[in-house]
C-alpha cells in the first residue's frame, strides 16, 4: 500500500541560514548607528523597508548617487584580520565620489554577503564603516545582510557601498567651466587606497618573502576620506571648478574625464612611503602612472586668482601644474 509523507520537518536555519539571529544582529549594531546620527537623521525609524530623509532644509536640492566596493585589496584585509580598514574603505570610496559634485554625503546603505551569519566580524566591518561616516555627518541608514552558503566561500566578505547625497543646485560643482591655465592642486594619499590591488597581489606573489607582515599591513592603510579637506576648502571660501577622485586609472584617466578638448602636464612629488615604493620597483614605469594614485588621491582645479587660498585652506595641497589646449594628461615625478 501507498503511504503518504509526514509534513516536511527541514527548517531555513538547516539549510545553512539563520534569519532570527540576522534580526537580532540589526539590534547588536544600534550604538554604531546612532554615532552616525548626530549631525543628521532619518525621517522615520531605523531598520524599515526603507530609509527617508527629509530634503526641506534645501532650497533646490539635487540628488547625489555613488556606490562602489573594496575590491580585491579585501582579500589582503580578510587574511592580515583588517576588518575595521575594509569598513572605512568602503565608506571612502563612495563617499569621496560624491563630495566631487560639492555635495553633502547624506545616507549610507551597505551589501555583505556572507556564508554563515558572524556577528563579531560583522560588527567590526560596521564600526569601521561608522568611524567614517560620523566624521562626515552621514548616516547608516540601513543595508543587506545575505547569507549565502555554498555560494559565498567560508572565509570571505562580500562588500558593496551606496551613498545618497544632495545639493543645492546653485552650489553644484561645473567641471565644463574648466579653462585653460587653471591651477591643478593635488592632495595626497595614504596609501594605493583600495585600487590596483590585483597588481599589488601580483607583485606580492612574484616575490615571496620579500614583504614582512608589518610593510603588507602598511600598504594597507585606509582610504583617505577627502570630506576634510572639500570642507576646508568651502569654509576658505574657495569655489573649484572640479574636483577628481584619484581611483583606478590613477591620475590620467581620472582627470580626462573633466577634460574637454584639454589637457595637463603634471608634475607630482616623490611618494615618500616607502612599502609602496618597494612595490613600483616591480612595476612598469609608465604603467604605475595608470593603476595606482602614486601618491596624490584627491585633485581640486581652481582659477589661478585662488592657488593660494587653496594650498592654506586644504591639509597636504600641492599644485601640479595647469590646464593646457590639447588631448591628455602626462604624469612625471619631480627630481
Amino acid at each position: 500500500m501507498l503511504r503518504t509523507s509526514m509534513a516536511g520537518e527541514l527548517t531555513y536555519k538547516d539549510s545553512g541560514v539563520d534569519t532570527r539571529r540576522a534580526a537580532a544582529f540589526v539590534g547588536d549594531i544600534g550604538a554604531h548607528v546612532k554615532r552616525t546620527q548626530q549631525q543628521r537623521q532619518l525621517f522615520g525609524a531605523f531598520g524599515l523597508f526603507a530609509a527617508l530623509y527629509d530634503l526641506s532644509d534645501y532650497k533646490a536640492p539635487v540628488l547625489v548617487t555613488g556606490c562602489d566596493g573594496v575590491g580585491t585589496k579585501l582579500e589582503l584585509l580578510l587574511k592580515h584580520d583588517m576588518l575595521e580598514v575594509a569598513g572605512k574603505d568602503l565608506v571612502a570610496m563612495s563617499v569621496n565620489d560624491i563630495i566631487t559634485t560639492g555635495g553633502d554625503p547624506l545616507m549610507f546603505l551597505d551589501y555583505l554577503g556572507i556564508a554563515k551569519l558572524d556577528e563579531a566580524k560583522l560588527v567590526r566591518l560596521i564600526a569601521g564603516m561608522c568611524d567614517y561616516l560620523e566624521s562626515c555627518g552621514c548616516i547608516l541608514a540601513g543595508g543587506e545582510t545575505a547569507e549565502m552558503p555554498g555560494i559565498v566561500p567560508e572565509d570571505v566578505v562580500e562588500l558593496s557601498g551606496f551613498c545618497i547625497g544632495a545639493a543645492e543646485k546653485p552650489d553644484l560643482i561645473d567641471p565644463t567651466t574648466v579653462e585653460v591655465g587653471d591651477v591643478l592642486v593635488g592632495f595626497h594619499s595614504d596609501s594605493f587606497h583600495a585600487n590596483g590591488f590585483s597588481l599589488v597581489r601580483r607583485v606580492l606573489a612574484s616575490r615571496p618573502g620579500e614583504f614582512s607582515e608589518e610593510e603588507e599591513k602598511a600598504m594597507l592603510a585606509p582610504t583617505r576620506l577627502y570630506y576634510d579637506v572639500v570642507k576646508e576648502i568651502r569654509e576658505a571660501g574657495v569655489t573649484p571648478k572640479a574636483y577628481a577622485h584619484i581611483t583606478g586609472g590613477g591620475l590620467p584617466e581620472n582627470l580626462e574625464r573633466l577634460f574637454q578638448g584639454k589637457g595637463a602636464d603634471l608634475t607630482i612629488p616623490h611618494w615618500d612611503n616607502a612599502v609602496c615604493q618597494k612595490v613600483l620597483e616591480s612595476v612598469d614605469a609608465e604603467d604605475r602612472f595608470h593603476t595606482f594614485n602614486m601618491g596624490i588621491g584627491w585633485v581640486a582645479i581652481v582659477s589661478p586668482d585662488e592657488v593660494d587660498k587653496i594650498l592654506s585652506a586644504g591639509p597636504g595641497g600641492v599644485a601640479l601644474g595647469t590646464v593646457r589646449e590639447g588631448d591628455g594628461v602626462t604624469v612625471k615625478v619631480a627630481s
